[in-house]
């Protein structure tokens, strides 16, 4: 296949282009220094070329409380990304199907996270702008559809985690924030102050099972919208005691800091449509899936303090 993915240099981009390139299929990935997708234009370099599939991945986001500060921002920039790449699909790649990516932050914490409320209720505030965003993208895709019989797919995730992961000075989500700070507190002695009371509870889906899963279910689906998650939330608190046990660092000098900022107290994704899908889902154990994570990092972050 043919194939062109957006914010390709992103965490699951590399994952996927890596994984395509394997399989032998040809990939266009842009960076956003050869292909700036808030200018109309951008994508116009590709239209010679006749994809098979568009993997719309880049956002104008960060984790954390980015969010908070950012919002007249992140509206515009990813409504001209998301504008611009809607509008070259139905242009120039009608024939392609286009796979995007959606966010759980678009789910109202007042409803079941289920499909069919993706666009029903009210985002929680603080995220508010992004998720709208993010519904945008879908409505946009929908439209499409309606109008012109194009075909996509959206895939709405769990935080995803695993190795490979940024560490360019970027805002982290908050399971490589927790692995960063441990492992500081343990080699260097800095203070392990983490946000929030620690019984906030999040859902991790390993990248590669992201990935797999993904792809499965874009030969078995279109024109749908599917969440996919573990199917099974923790506390901030149990997360920080599997990374404690592994850096070996003593849990109870941790520090809860209940004045910062948490976001959702809870954010589990309903599966039951994606369980309808997959015979098979053989997720990696999160204990195996940290381990694996953990160690990465550590190698990484010797990395970056041998050349200082």
């Amino acid at each position: 296949m043919r194939i062109l993915i957006t914010g390709a240099s992103g965490f699951l981009g590399k994952f996927l282009v890596e994984h395509f390139n394997g399989d032998g299929h040809e990939v266009t990935a842009p960076s956003s220094k050869t292909c700036n997708l808030t200018v109309q234009s951008s994508l116009n370099q590709f239209s010679g070329t006749k994809y098979d599939r568009i993997f719309h991945l880049a956002a104008w986001t960060q984790a954390g409380d980015f969010c908070l500060r950012h919002p007249g921002e992140q509206w515009i920039i990813n409504q001209q990304i998301n504008t611009n790449v809607l509008t070259w699909w139905q242009t120039a790649q009608p024939q392609a199907k286009l796979v995007s990516i959606g966010t759980s932050c678009s789910y109202s914490p007042d409803l079941p996270l289920t499909e069919e409320n993706y666009l029903t209720g009210m985002p929680i505030d603080s995220l508010f702008t992004y998720a709208m965003t993010k519904r945008m993208l879908y409505s946009g895709m929908l439209a499409m559809n309606k109008q012109f019989g194009l075909r996509y797919l959206c895939v709405v995730p769990s935080t995803l985690y695993g190795p490979g992961y940024h560490l360019d000075g970027r805002q982290m989500h908050f399971i490589f924030d927790l692995i960063r700070k441990i492992i500081n507190g343990k080699n260097y002695g800095e203070p392990v102050v983490l946000w929030g009371d620690g019984y906030q509870k999040r859902e991790l889906v390993h990248v590669s099972d992201f990935v797999r899963i993904m792809l499965e279910l874009d030969r078995q689906r279109e024109n749908d919208i599917i969440n996919i998650g573990a199917g099974e939330e923790h506390t901030i608190r149990d997360f920080a005691e599997i990374i404690c046990r592994k850096v070996g660092y003593e849990f109870a000098k941790i520090r809860f800091d209940t004045t910062r900022y948490v976001g959702a107290r809870s954010k589990m994704l309903e599966t039951a449509k994606l369980k309808n899908d997959m015979l098979n889902l053989d997720l990696i154990p999160l204990e195996k899936g940290l381990n694996e994570t953990i160690e990465w990092f550590m190698k990484e972050t010797y990395k970056v303090h041998s050349r200082v």
